[in-house]
Protein backbone atom coordinates (compact mmCIF):
# COMPACT_ATOMS: atom_id res chain seq x y z
CA UNK A 1 0.00 0.00 0.00
CA UNK A 2 1.15 3.42 -1.20
CA UNK A 3 1.78 6.17 1.83
CA UNK A 4 0.95 9.81 0.80
CA UNK A 5 1.99 12.75 2.72
CA UNK A 6 0.87 16.41 2.21
CA UNK A 7 1.95 19.10 3.95
CA UNK A 8 1.20 22.75 3.25
CA UNK A 9 3.68 25.77 4.39
CA UNK A 10 1.67 29.29 4.45
CA UNK A 11 5.39 32.12 4.46
CA UNK A 12 5.04 35.78 3.81
CA UNK A 13 6.84 36.63 0.97
CA UNK A 14 6.99 40.34 0.45
CA UNK A 15 4.13 41.61 -0.38
CA UNK A 16 2.26 38.61 -0.23
CA UNK A 17 1.24 35.57 1.77
CA UNK A 18 2.22 32.34 -0.04
CA UNK A 19 0.90 28.66 0.58
CA UNK A 20 3.42 25.96 -0.72
CA UNK A 21 1.66 22.28 -1.05
CA UNK A 22 4.10 19.49 -0.66
CA UNK A 23 2.73 15.77 -1.80
CA UNK A 24 5.13 12.88 -0.92
CA UNK A 25 3.92 9.88 -3.08
CA UNK A 26 5.58 6.79 -4.04
CA UNK A 27 9.24 8.48 -3.21
CA UNK A 28 8.79 10.97 -5.08
CA UNK A 29 8.15 14.71 -4.26
CA UNK A 30 5.78 17.12 -6.20
CA UNK A 31 4.71 20.97 -5.15
CA UNK A 32 2.31 23.53 -5.92
CA UNK A 33 2.49 27.31 -4.71
CA UNK A 34 -0.62 29.11 -3.88
CA UNK A 35 -0.74 32.78 -3.49
CA UNK A 36 -3.39 33.66 -0.91
CA UNK A 37 -2.23 37.87 -0.93
CA UNK A 38 -3.80 39.17 2.84
CA UNK A 39 -2.69 37.01 5.53
CA UNK A 40 -5.03 34.03 5.86
CA UNK A 41 -6.83 33.15 8.91
CA UNK A 42 -6.85 29.23 9.78
CA UNK A 43 -10.61 28.17 8.98
CA UNK A 44 -9.91 30.37 5.29
CA UNK A 45 -6.94 28.23 4.77
CA UNK A 46 -8.63 25.09 5.93
CA UNK A 47 -11.63 26.35 3.47
CA UNK A 48 -9.69 26.57 0.83
CA UNK A 49 -7.93 23.21 1.05
CA UNK A 50 -11.92 21.51 1.33
CA UNK A 51 -12.53 23.38 -2.03
CA UNK A 52 -9.71 23.58 -4.15
CA UNK A 53 -7.55 20.81 -3.46
CA UNK A 54 -8.48 18.74 -6.61
CA UNK A 55 -7.84 21.61 -9.10
CA UNK A 56 -4.25 22.23 -7.99
CA UNK A 57 -1.49 21.56 -10.68
CA UNK A 58 1.14 19.78 -8.89
CA UNK A 59 4.78 19.66 -10.48
CA UNK A 60 6.26 17.09 -12.05
CA UNK A 61 7.71 14.46 -9.54
CA UNK A 62 11.11 15.04 -7.82
CA UNK A 63 12.91 11.49 -6.65
CA UNK A 64 12.96 12.29 -2.22
CA UNK A 65 14.12 10.16 0.11
CA UNK A 66 11.25 9.54 2.45
CA UNK A 67 11.54 8.46 5.97
CA UNK A 68 8.60 5.84 7.86
CA UNK A 69 8.95 6.01 11.22
CA UNK A 70 6.64 6.48 14.25
CA UNK A 71 7.39 9.71 16.15
CA UNK A 72 7.48 10.94 19.88
CA UNK A 73 4.51 13.73 20.14
CA UNK A 74 6.80 15.53 21.99
CA UNK A 75 9.08 16.08 19.15
CA UNK A 76 6.44 16.24 16.34
CA UNK A 77 5.33 19.42 18.43
CA UNK A 78 9.11 20.77 18.33
CA UNK A 79 9.55 20.12 14.67
CA UNK A 80 6.37 21.85 13.72
CA UNK A 81 7.42 25.06 15.63
CA UNK A 82 10.83 24.85 14.47
CA UNK A 83 9.62 24.54 11.20
CA UNK A 84 7.05 27.21 11.55
CA UNK A 85 10.43 29.74 12.69
CA UNK A 86 12.32 28.20 9.42
CA UNK A 87 11.64 31.36 6.85
CA UNK A 88 11.36 29.40 3.28
CA UNK A 89 10.80 26.26 1.69
CA UNK A 90 13.01 23.03 1.67
CA UNK A 91 15.38 22.93 -1.52
CA UNK A 92 13.49 20.09 -3.01
CA UNK A 93 10.22 21.81 -3.03
CA UNK A 94 12.24 25.22 -4.37
CA UNK A 95 13.75 22.33 -7.01
CA UNK A 96 10.23 21.32 -8.13
CA UNK A 97 8.73 24.83 -8.06
CA UNK A 98 11.37 25.64 -10.36
CA UNK A 99 10.47 22.67 -12.86
CA UNK A 100 6.74 23.37 -12.67
CA UNK A 101 7.83 27.15 -13.66
CA UNK A 102 10.09 26.29 -16.41
CA UNK A 103 7.56 23.74 -17.99
CA UNK A 104 4.68 26.71 -17.66
CA UNK A 105 6.86 29.25 -19.63
CA UNK A 106 7.79 26.49 -22.62
CA UNK A 107 4.05 26.12 -22.73
CA UNK A 108 3.75 29.73 -23.18
CA UNK A 109 6.05 30.12 -25.43
CA UNK A 110 5.16 27.46 -27.66
CA UNK A 111 1.35 29.05 -27.48
CA UNK A 112 2.23 32.43 -28.72
CA UNK A 113 4.70 31.41 -31.37
CA UNK A 114 2.08 29.79 -32.67
CA UNK A 115 -0.47 32.49 -32.27
CA UNK A 116 1.94 35.15 -33.96
CA UNK A 117 2.61 32.46 -36.76
CA UNK A 118 -1.32 32.75 -37.68
CA UNK A 119 -1.42 36.32 -37.33
CA UNK A 120 1.61 36.67 -39.93
CA UNK A 121 -0.05 34.13 -42.09
CA UNK A 122 -3.28 35.80 -42.35
CA UNK A 123 -1.67 39.40 -42.68
CA UNK A 124 -0.27 37.73 -45.48
CA UNK A 125 -3.17 35.98 -46.99
CA UNK A 126 -4.82 39.41 -46.64
CA UNK A 127 -1.89 40.99 -48.89
CA UNK A 128 -2.29 38.46 -51.39
CA UNK A 129 -5.96 38.95 -51.83
CA UNK A 130 -5.49 43.24 -51.90
CA UNK A 131 -3.30 42.37 -54.49
CA UNK A 132 -5.68 40.08 -56.72
CA UNK A 133 -8.41 43.02 -56.64
CA UNK A 134 -6.19 45.39 -57.38
CA UNK A 135 -4.62 43.27 -60.41
CA UNK A 136 -8.04 42.80 -61.72
CA UNK A 137 -9.18 46.27 -61.85
CA UNK A 138 -11.28 45.98 -59.12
Amino acid sequence: MNKVSDRLTVFFEEPFWIGVFERISEGKLSVCKVTFGAEPKDYEVYDFVLKNYHQLRFSLAVATDVKETSRNPKRMQREVRKQVKNIGIGTKSQQALKLQQEQLKMERKTVSREQRETEKERKFKMKQQKKKEKHRGR
